[in-house]
């Protein structure tokens, strides 16, 4: 597929459609529905012995599908981006500039499990007036072949061009390699997953890439906070969906409130089935592990969180330096000073102050759908949506003007 063939200009509001068919769709190469499908997918997973929190991740309900439908009825709603002036004026000699918001071309995914990823990937190119390709895992094949025929089909009535949206059906290694080769075909490569993965496609590619990078995010609970209010917020970061990148991995507690915070959250953390490991002091206090060096690194996606108590913002500031992943940070404060000091030096995609590292995400920020995050610096950081998958051109205008 060429991305010379641009596909702005599209009439967006066909994109409700596919998931009110999911429930009742029958593909011809699944076997039922798409929750069939998908159904078929989780238990292959879990006869491998696959991780709980990956299977999770996989993993359709009833529930799930309507949080995609509602994203999608999101998306269709929202402006249009193609065609929005980002800025103009007219310069002394006459000459009208217009700086234009134009599609990106083909938008490539690489993705593994979460067959959620496909349905917010083709309606955030369709809406933003891009085609895209996607290559999911092994794992999701099932569950991806039964969406995306729903979502041609669904183009197909509404007049659009059915491979606006393509599925790359080979799983394999070589798929992915010429993927990353296709230099003049695909005009922009959005790994998402594990950090294998996107080490990988970052170091093969030969087209543009924006990482969506790995979340070993944090929660610091400073001298000044809520006490209940950061129990609540801690619990909900880590526990009320583990096994996705805006979870809390790390809890850093202010040395001054330890002794009074530690034991009520480690109560309210280990009623929602979460372990801790911990420093020495977590260890004396709510009788945690003891954490390993890298326990600091590691993005566990499960319900595990490591435990330090700090001697203030100063030294949770550094320990957030050293292993955080420039995804979301956050802080509980009532101290005005200790959270403008935090949100300006935290390097990260989203800092939350007094609130949960889980609203890191596009239907939460809303923007309808994300493609993903990205923990990169240019074009585009944080939650991806419509404006992150366009480009800009210069329309200028005149009336015979020549430069001397």
């Amino acid at each position: 597929m060429s991305s010379r063939g641009s596909t702005s200009g599209w009439r967006h509001s066909s994109i409700v459609d596919p998931l009110s068919l999911f429930q009742r769709t029958r593909p011809a190469s699944s076997s039922g529905s798409s929750l069939e499908a998908n159904a078929l997918d989780v238990q292959a997973a879990r006869d491998r012995g696959t991780a709980a929190a990956v299977v999770d991740r996989l993993a359709l309900d009833a529930g799930r599908v309507s949080v995609a439908a509602d994203g999608l009825r999101a998306l269709a709603v929202l402006p249009d981006p193609v065609g929005q002036v980002v800025r103009g004026f007219t310069l002394p000699n006459g000459l009208q500039v217009r700086q234009l918001r134009v599609p990106l071309g083909v938008v490539a995914m690489i993705y593994e499990g979460r067959p959620n990823v496909t349905v917010d990937a083709a309606g955030l190119a369709l809406k933003s007036g891009n085609a895209c390709v996607l290559r999911g895992s092994s794992s999701a094949l099932r569950s991806n072949v039964a969406i995306v025929e729903v979502l041609r089909a669904a183009l197909e009535r509404a007049g659009l061009p059915v491979d606006a949206i393509t599925l790359v059906a080979d799983t394999s290694r070589d798929s992915v390699k010429a993927l990353t080769r296709a230099r003049g075909l695909v005009d922009l490569l959005i790994p998402r997953g594990g950090a294998g993965l996107i080490e990988t496609v970052v170091a093969d590619a030969q087209v543009p890439v924006i990482e969506t990078g790995v979340g070993n995010c944090h929660v610091y609970v400073d001298a000044a906070a809520d006490l209940d209010s950061a129990v609540a917020i801690v619990v909900n970061a880590k526990a009320q969906r583990p096994s996705v990148c805006n979870a809390a991995e790390t809890l850093l507690v202010h040395a001054d409130v330890a002794e009074t915070f530690l034991p009520r959250a480690a109560a309210a953390l280990r009623d929602a089935g979460v372990a801790l490991v911990g420093d020495d002091t977590a260890v004396r206090l709510i009788g945690a592990e003891p954490a390993t060096a890298g326990d600091w690194d590691t993005e566990y996606l499960d319900l595990r969180l490591a435990v330090r108590v700090v001697d203030g913002l100063d030294t949770a500031l550094d320990h957030i330096a050293r292993h955080g992943t420039l995804h979301t940070e956050a802080i509980v404060t009532s101290d005005r000073e200790a959270a403008r000091r935090f949100t300006a030096e935290v390097d990260a995609a989203a800092v939350m102050v007094n609130a949960s590292t889980r609203f890191t995400d596009g239907g939460e920020f809303g923007f309808g759908a994300e493609i993903g995050i990205s923990t990169q610096k240019l074009h585009a950081r944080g939650p991806m949506g419509l404006q992150e998958l366009t480009t800009t051109k210069y329309v200028v205008e005149g009336d015979g003007q020549v430069r001397g």
